[in-house]
């Protein structure tokens, strides 16, 4: 968490710099490449190499969609406010940064693949699902950023962690999460672990399966 800390500053401090442009929306569906405003949305989609930014409060009531390369920001961890609720789940296909804090998401979480460990307007990548009540479940597969985090949410479904390969050994930190379903881990790289977080033990109602037996 220290070094994760170190990069929430690093990233703060860049995204001071960044200069966005507005969201803009066509046929029900609000492109975001920019600050999302405060709101209700239908379908929201962060385009290839995008970067969407909000501090909330927003709803986004048909799903939010990150395509590769892109960038989504809901939150932060020094700033502890609902910020978002999700209807119709979280997609990401190849993005760069998934950064969820303090948010309800209906539908449930899939994360498939990932950018690398560097670039985009951050300089490096991770991913971070934080302080989030997850109805339906979150499945993520073969993110490869530099850091990999998913601390103190509540899921109602399972949670699968697969082929997630990141560059810091502190990586793929699992912790502090309550689950109502089962927690089932393989081929990640580091193996989910508390790293330097000083989080508790996950509370599983279902099997805890592969890398995350115990955790």
């Amino acid at each position: 968490m220290r070094r994760l800390a170190f990069l929430l500053c690093l990233g703060a401090l860049v995204a001071t710099a960044f200069v966005v442009a507005p969201a803009f929306g066509s046929g029900g569906t609000t492109t975001c490449d920019g600050t999302l405003a405060p709101g209700t949305y239908q379908r929201v989609v962060v385009p290839q190499n995008g970067v969407c930014l909000s501090d909330g409060p927003v709803t986004i009531r048909s799903g939010l969609f990150v395509q590769q390369g892109g960038t989504v920001v809901f939150g932060s961890e020094d700033h502890p406010v609902h910020t978002a609720t999700i209807g119709g789940g979280v997609h990401a296909t190849n993005a760069a940064n998934v950064q969820l804090h303090f948010s309800t998401i209906n539908g449930g979480i899939a994360i498939q693949g990932g950018a690398g460990p560097f670039g985009g307007p951050f300089g490096v990548t991770w991913n971070t699902i934080e302080d989030s009540v997850i109805n339906g479940g979150y499945t993520e597969v073969g993110y490869d950023g530099f850091w990999n985090g998913f601390i103190r949410n509540t899921v109602h479904g399972s949670v699968n962690l697969i082929g997630n390969t990141v560059a810091d050994p502190d990586g793929n930190e699992v912790v502090t999460n309550t689950i109502y379903g089962s927690l089932n881990c393989a081929a990640n790289d580091p193996a989910p672990q508390v790293g330097d977080s000083e989080g508790s033990p996950n509370h599983v109602t279902g099997a805890e399966t592969g890398q995350c037996q115990g955790l």
